[in-house]
């Protein structure tokens, strides 16, 4: 990040502030759920991207952007709900839980964990086979914060990962249910 550039969370601020943190949110559903196509977003509805962003070129792509990119429409939006939330943005992350593209579902674990939100976890398990180690570790510290016991297997699998980033997130994320449910995992 350039030291121009405000942080996500102050961009997403601002924009809650210009615009109504409700209509920041509905924006930001929007766009994560494909209701507002990439194409419409460089185009007619801009302004609301450049909002959730803090970018007057987001991406700083030329135009016309690439379709291969609009995926990152997907993940700007995503990252808005780690900064304000509103109870309802559970179903469009459910909507999106398989995005095909692995950035927006890495978000979607992030913002479960940090979120603690429960009826998400049953779709973030086939994240665990994920051959990325970020989209990995990522779900599993999203079941670590918000599984249950029986969540607790599909974790430990994981115990034995090549990646020491994984196994350390293992790791954590059985102590944290252990702590969380007040009960042993094992």
């Amino acid at each position: 990040m350039t030291a121009d550039r405000a942080h996500p969370r102050e961009v997403v601020m601002a924009a809650c502030a210009e615009h109504g943190r409700d209509t920041v949110i509905d924006w930001a559903v929007a766009f994560l759920t494909g209701e507002i196509s990439g194409e419409a977003a460089y185009g007619a509805e801009l302004p609301k991207l450049v909002a959730i962003t803090g970018s007057a070129n987001p991406g700083g792509w030329a135009a016309p952007v690439d379709p291969a990119n609009y995926y990152w429409i997907r993940v700007w939006a995503a990252r808005v709900f780690l900064y304000v939330w509103r109870d309802d943005v559970v179903d469009a992350l459910l909507a999106v839980a398989d995005d095909p593209a692995w950035r927006v579902r890495e978000h979607v674990a992030r913002i479960t964990a940090q979120r603690e939100l429960g009826q998400l976890v049953d779709a973030l398990l086939p994240m665990l086979e994920h051959e990325l180690p970020r989209v990995r570790a990522a779900a599993v510290r999203a079941i670590g914060a918000a599984g249950e016991f029986e969540h607790a297997a599909a974790v430990e699998e994981l115990a034995g990962d090549p990646d020491s980033t994984v196994r350390a997130a293992v790791e954590r994320a059985l102590a944290k249910l252990g702590e969380r449910l007040d009960r042993p995992m094992n």
